[in-house]
């Protein structure tokens, strides 16, 4: 029987937000990550979606317990979506690969009513700069759409329940692809 792994491409890239077993990198092809708002949540967060000219970066982590239906519980605003032979990893026993992705009919493109959290995306680069060094978090943003959504600057006050303690470093990278990108951030008043 196949162990139960999951792919994640965000915040799950980041070791210290959780204490799922096994996270090892991996690779997914035919998909590409996108900053999506759902009326499920207040704020935008990454999706995954299919795109056969795309592959993407994360980990795969062991379901903890092998308990699917206590993952989809945590991820309750996606869908699960087997992937296990879009994935390549290092794995070398039988697994079962699933992703996360918010249905394509819940998805709409944030706002400033639900921007995406710059604390959010903090942790996420932090999670590919040490998983992944500098290639990774290249290659996370050229493998992210979205980046004309806006972006709340609440460093200040962290909204992220999973929020890191980053250092000015870490802070000046993401601010560096932000800036290139010519993605806006905004603060509130």
């Amino acid at each position: 029987m196949a162990d139960p792994y999951f792919f994640g491409y965000g915040s799950l890239v980041n070791t210290a937000t959780h204490d799922f077993p096994e996270p090892r990198p991996a690779t997914l092809s035919g998909w590409r990550r996108v900053w999506r708002h759902t009326d499920l949540r207040p704020v935008a967060f990454l999706t995954a979606i299919p795109d056969p000219t795309c592959a993407i970066q994360g980990l795969i982590a062991h379901v903890p317990n092998d308990d699917w239906e206590a993952l989809d519980e945590r991820e309750w605003a996606y869908d699960r979506i087997s992937v296990t032979h879009a994935t390549e990893h290092p794995v070398i026993h039988e697994v079962e690969i699933a992703v996360y992705s918010v249905p394509e009919h819940r998805q709409s493109a944030p706002d400033t009513q639900h921007p995406i959290l710059l604390s959010y995306l903090d942790v996420v680069v932090q999670g590919y700069a040490r998983v992944f060094g500098p290639e990774g978090v290249d290659h996370f943003f050229a493998t992210t759409g979205g980046w004309d959504a806006p972006i709340l600057d609440d460093r200040a006050a962290p909204r992220y329940p999973r929020h890191q303690p980053m250092g000015t470093d870490e802070h000046a990278l993401v601010d560096e692809y932000l800036m290139r990108l010519g993605a806006q951030t905004f603060q509130l008043t």
